[in-house]
Parts: structure tokens; C-alpha cells; sequence
């Protein structure tokens, strides 16, 4: 790590997310999670019995990117689609509700948004367990009007934007035909950042981008095992391949790898402990936070750092989660082994 990478510089980078206006275009997911205690096993099935306790609706795919971007003080610019239904609308409910704009999002007769369920049980004073998910998959046809409509306004969303975020989880809401609109949209030099499930080998010449591990071996063709060497020579790859200035490889609980260009590779230690309470929507936290930090002109190294606290800070709490500055800046303070002192 740089001796100059100090908790004195990533400050002030915090201290200029505020106001950063980011385009998070994408596919818009409701998070459900369904809570319960164990009440007894079925006499039907060797299934267990749980007594209802509550429901919670949270902002799931760009939409935790979108409300991780306004929790860290940024002004997120949401564009997406939502279907005409009950989801589309608790989903649209819950972003403004936390002072999101929401004029960006587009409805879609016909489309169910995506929803991912999550039933958890526990006991009352116990952190609770996820037992099984089940997934709404709503996926926009190649034919459907609305990727395009949402296309042609995406200028108009983005202009003037700090930096632009597309997160591709596969419903057919973005695609990488979405580059070009966004880059003669935005302020001049501000950074193109993709997440993408399956498709990250199309979004050529953007300026970052997030995979996890399985992801980058997806694109490479060769596994890394526990290798540094092997991911060090995928990221190097993947980053020619899609002409890429940056790529910051999300490893769980190994932390983070980052490669850019003209600069030696670096590998992040993980912040805090590897016994997390859930890392549900954790890859939104660290996108969100990387792109604001690029978008507030911090050096690649210095933004994958803030989000490798904020991954860390966020994965010790329970669903799909946001952080504040001031919670990064706690983590930093209380740091032994990333930062100079």
C-alpha cells in the first residue's frame, strides 16, 4: 500500500461526496425479507414451522446502489424500469421516501419487477438465519419499447452527471449500448463505472468496473483458485480485453485486488472481521462508494480502499444495508493494518 495513504486523504475525499450528482442506471430490484421464529417441525414434511414476526421491503440491485449513493451524501439520478404492479410501486415508495428522486424510473405494463424474497428464522434475541430465497424474475423481452424508450431519455437524465453508474444484473434494462449516450452526456472526465452479472465482456472502454471473483473468471475463461498470481494475470486480462482503465475485483473475505492502468496491481486486506452478519447488497455498497469517490477525484487506489471500509462496515449488518461517512470514518479511525498512520 502507499505510504501517502493516509486517513488524512481519505477524509477529504469523504468530505467531497457531498452533493456529487451519479446517474445509477439499471435493473431496480424489491429486496424482501421475511422474518420468523422456529414454532415446531411440520407433521406434513420434515420442514420447520415458523411463527410470523415481521416483513421488511428494501431497495435491492440499483436500487441499494442508488440509496447507498444518497446515504453517503451523493445526489443518485436513478433511471431503470419498474413494472405496473404492487412491487414497482412499494419499490418507487421506499426510494423517495429516503428523498430519492424517482422521476427517472419508467413503468412497464406487463413487466413484474424483479423481486427476491428472503425467509429468515431465528430465535427472538438471535441474529437471524436466511432458510431459503425465492426470486420474481421479471426479464424484459429484446423487442420490448421500454430499454429503448428508457435509452433515448438517458442524455437528458444524465446530463451534467459526476459520474454514471450502470448495474446490469440481466432483467434488460441496460445494456452496453447505453456507453456511448452516457459519455457525450456527462461532465467532462467523469468516470463510466459497470457492474454487470453476465455480460461484462461487452461493456468495452468505460473507466471501471466490479466483478467479484466468479464473475472475472466467467470473463477470462480459467479459474484463480487461491492463486494471486492467476488473478493477477486475469485482471490484467480482463482489463485489455474490454480496453478498461480500472478493475477492482470484490474477493469476500480476502478483501479486494485492483488493477489500473500505469499502476502496479494492489491487493486490499479485508477491513474488520471475516465473521459478517450478512453480505446481502454488499457489492452495491462498494460500487456506490468506489464511484463517488472517483467522482470527487480520488486516485482508483484511494476509492477502492473507501469502499473496501465500506464493504466492511456494511456486511455487519443485517439485510440489504447502506453506510454514512461518518460510519466509514469510524472504521478508518479504528483501522490497525490498511492505512499509514
Amino acid at each position: 500500500m502507499s505510504s501517502r495513504l493516509t486517513r488524512e486523504r481519505l477524509e477529504g475525499v469523504l468530505g467531497r461526496f457531498s452533493g456529487r450528482r451519479l446517474v445509477v442506471a439499471g435493473d431496480f430490484v424489491l429486496d424482501r425479507f421475511i422474518y420468523g421464529h422456529p414454532k415446531r417441525v411440520s407433521r406434513e414434511a420434515p420442514v420447520l414451522i415458523l411463527r410470523f414476526s415481521k416483513e421488511e421491503n428494501l431497495p435491492g440491485g440499483a436500487g441499494n446502489t442508488a440509496a447507498n449513493v444518497r446515504a453517503l451524501g451523493g445526489v443518485p439520478v436513478p433511471v431503470g424500469i419498474l413494472g405496473d404492479d404492487g412491487e414497482g410501486r412499494i419499490l418507487r415508495a421506499i426510494l423517495e421516501d429516503r428523498g430519492i428522486d424517482t422521476s427517472g424510473l419508467v413503468d412497464a405494463s406487463g413487466y413484474a419487477t424483479p423481486t427476491k424474497t428472503r425467509i429468515l428464522g431465528g430465535a427472538p434475541h438471535a441474529i437471524k438465519q436466511q432458510i431459503v430465497r425465492y426470486d420474481r424474475e421479471g426479464v424484459l423481452e429484446p423487442d420490448s419499447p421500454a430499454p429503448a424508450a428508457l435509452l433515448r431519455r438517458l442524455p437528458v437524465l444524465a446530463s451534467g452527471a459526476h459520474a454514471a453508474i450502470l448495474s446490469d444484473y440481466g432483467y434488460g434494462a441496460v445494456s452496453p449500448a447505453a456507453v456511448g449516450p452516457l459519455r457525450e452526456s456527462l461532465s467532462p472526465g467523469a468516470p463510466v463505472l459497470v457492474d454487470s452479472r453476465h455480460a461484462l465482456s461487452r461493456y468495452a472502454d468505460v473507466d471501471a468496473v466490479t466483478p467479484n471473483e466468479e464473475e472475472i473468471e466467467e470473463c477470462v475463461g480459467f479459474t484463480l483458485g487461491d492463486s494471486e498470481d492467476a488473478l493477477a494475470r486475469a485482471g490484467e486480462a480482463l482489463r485489455r480485453k474490454i480496453a478498461c482503465r480500472t478493475i477492482l475485483v470484490t474477493r469476500g473475505s480476502r478483501g479486494m485486488a485492483l488493477f489500473s492502468e500505469g499502476a502496479p496491481p494492489s491487493i486490499i486486506p479485508v477491513h474488520g472481521t471475516d465473521q459478517v452478519a450478512d453480505v446481502t447488497g454488499a457489492g452495491d455498497t462498494v460500487l456506490a462508494t468506489f464511484s463517488l469517490a472517483l467522482a470527487a477525484g480520488a486516485t482508483p487506489l484511494e476509492a477502492a480502499v473507501l469502499a473496501n471500509f465500506a464493504g466492511g462496515v456494511v456486511v455487519m449488518k443485517m439485510g440489504t444495508a447502506t453506510v454514512t461517512r461518518e460510519e466509514i470514518s469510524r472504521a478508518m479511525e479504528e483501522d490497525r493494518g490498511i492505512l499509514e498512520s
